[in-house]
């Protein structure tokens, strides 16, 4: 499956629509309180009141960029670092109105990006001098897959496949579908030669089949510490190179005891479905 731990954020492109759309439903005709400050020149801090990764630069430079060119944002961190509590990110200066009209919606593509960044470095860090990889899932929040996969890169973890349309994962109901497991691989080879291919087991002996197919990856579903360390004598006793991937509400209290077993990855949904947003406060300064 694909992976990557590059920081290049998506494309502008990709940036300004998600950015508009959160705009158009926050502003709508026209902000109507702050149009009651004054027009003045103004200044503005952001400061971080918790550790935390930061993310999400690109979406808040967006979106007073989307309201006002004049207004400027003044970063003092990359997407990345580690933040500590009381921490300045940025300063903004622009017209009052403007920083004032963008700061929610600024404020929460930042502090959702860095929730699930901050997330995925505590797993990446819980597993760290073990050859395992923390990847995501396609659970992410509507809308915000590419952001929260970016997101998910700045906190040290891999991205698995983008959607259902750049590689094939065969679950149990494709499985049941197609009539097997042999039947649900061959079938997936002849109408997507070219794409990576994942297959999901539950048992051991579903696991032997496949890597009897030469499947390239394997997720291992809701395995236990036995059966992943079974798991992982298994192939080596195959003399298979497939990639074995535990899944299955992998929390971060067992995730260290889950790389070692010996697994190459392990994909945690909850890092972009629970996203607890990281604390931050804007406020105007001069």
């Amino acid at each position: 499956m694909p992976t990557s731990i590059s920081l290049t954020p998506p494309d502008d492109a990709a940036v300004n629509a998600v950015v508009r759309a959160a705009l158009a439903e926050d502003v709508g005709t026209g902000d109507a309180t702050a149009a009651l400050a004054p027009g003045r020149p103004a200044r503005a801090r952001l400061i971080c009141r918790e550790e935390a990764i930061l993310c999400g630069r690109p979406w808040f430079d967006a979106v007073y960029r989307e309201l006002d060119r004049a207004v400027g944002v003044h970063w003092q961190a990359q997407d990345g670092d580690r933040l500590l509590p009381g921490q300045t990110v940025c300063e903004i200066t622009g017209p009052a109105p403007v920083i004032l009209t963008g700061e929610r919606t600024a404020l929460n593509f930042l502090q959702t990006l860095s929730g699930t960044a901050t997330l995925t470095r505590r797993y990446v860090d819980a597993v760290a001098g073990s050859a395992a990889r923390i990847f995501d899932t396609r659970k992410t929040l509507p809308g915000l897959r590419v952001a929260q996969k970016y997101a998910v890169r700045c906190g040290g973890g891999c991205n698995q496949r983008m959607g259902l349309f750049d590689a094939m994962l065969i679950k149990e109901n494709h499985i049941a579908a197609a009539g097997g497991i042999t039947a649900a691989v061959r079938a997936a080879r002849q109408r997507h030669p070219d794409l990576p291919l994942q297959v999901e087991v539950e048992t051991i002996e579903q696991l032997t089949e496949v890597l009897d197919l030469g499947v390239e990856s394997v997720l291992l579903d809701n395995f236990d510490l036995e059966q992943l360390e079974r798991a992982v004598a298994v192939r080596v006793a195959q003399g298979r190179v497939a990639a074995l991937e535990a899944s299955g509400g992998i929390g971060l209290a067992e995730v260290a005891r889950i790389a070692a077993t010996g697994v190459d990855r392990i994909s945690v949904g909850g890092l972009t479905k629970h996203v607890q947003a990281v604390d931050y406060s804007l406020r105007i300064i001069g």
